[in-house]
């Protein structure tokens, strides 16, 4: 099975990259450059792409991220929200019809592979607030892309009954390198600890009894 995975270089499609090798696909994988504040998972994408030995692209769309106003990943006037996410604050962190984007522009590289599947991310603690990744939509656009081109191309979202903690059980089992991933939502050198994109990734590495390896300076040692 060819499959060309999103990868963000977050701790969800680092665990997906994991889990499709694991299974035998031959992977390739695509991220996407908006302008997002958080940019640092770009390098953290093309390190776990690196280290597993596939074929890593960037597609460059900053000038659109430019455009998406409203969201704080996108807008550098919106302050990234602190805490716990509860539903407004989530809604702040909203980038404008991103995964319909992102999901496009990957899947014209998926076409042009010849893959067999395009893989996201998404998960069960993203379904309430995030609704390019329900599993509505991930239904709805998977026809869309049976009809696209002569070429089909299956979307796949493997991860998206899980919860944030349970993809940390795997990603332990699978061995993922959770230091080359980046969660923050506020970018930097190191990880702010205060945001709910940190907050819920500690939540998840306690469910998951595992010590979350950027905790101690890894990113310092760049």
């Amino acid at each position: 099975m060819r499959t060309t995975v999103i990868l963000s270089g977050g701790m969800d499609s680092a665990v997906l990259l994991y889990k499709l090798l694991g299974e035998g696909d031959i992977v390739n994988t695509v991220s996407v450059d908006y302008g997002q504040r958080h940019r640092r998972e770009l390098i953290c994408a093309e390190r776990l792409s690196a280290r597993v030995g596939v074929h890593h692209d960037v597609i460059d769309m900053t000038s659109l991220g430019r455009l998406l106003k409203g969201s704080s990943q996108s807008d550098p006037t919106v302050d990234v929200p602190f805490g716990r996410y509860d539903e407004p604050s989530m809604k702040q962190t909203v980038v404008p019809n991103r995964n319909m984007v992102l999901l496009a522009a990957a899947g014209a590289v998926a076409i042009a592979n010849r893959a067999d599947r395009l893989a996201y991310g998404a998960h069960g603690g993203d379904h309430a607030i995030y609704p390019d990744c329900r599993p509505e939509f991930v239904y709805a656009l998977a026809k869309a892309f049976q009809l696209c081109d002569w070429h089909p191309v299956h979307l796949v979202a493997p991860l998206s009954a899980m919860h944030k903690g349970e993809i940390a059980v795997l990603g332990g089992r699978l061995r993922v390198p959770f230091q080359d991933t980046w969660t923050c939502y506020v970018g930097g050198d190191e990880p702010c600890g205060k945001c709910g994109a940190c907050v819920e990734r500690a939540e998840a590495f306690e469910f998951a009894h595992l010590k979350d390896p950027l905790i101690g300076g890894y990113y310092n040692a760049w």
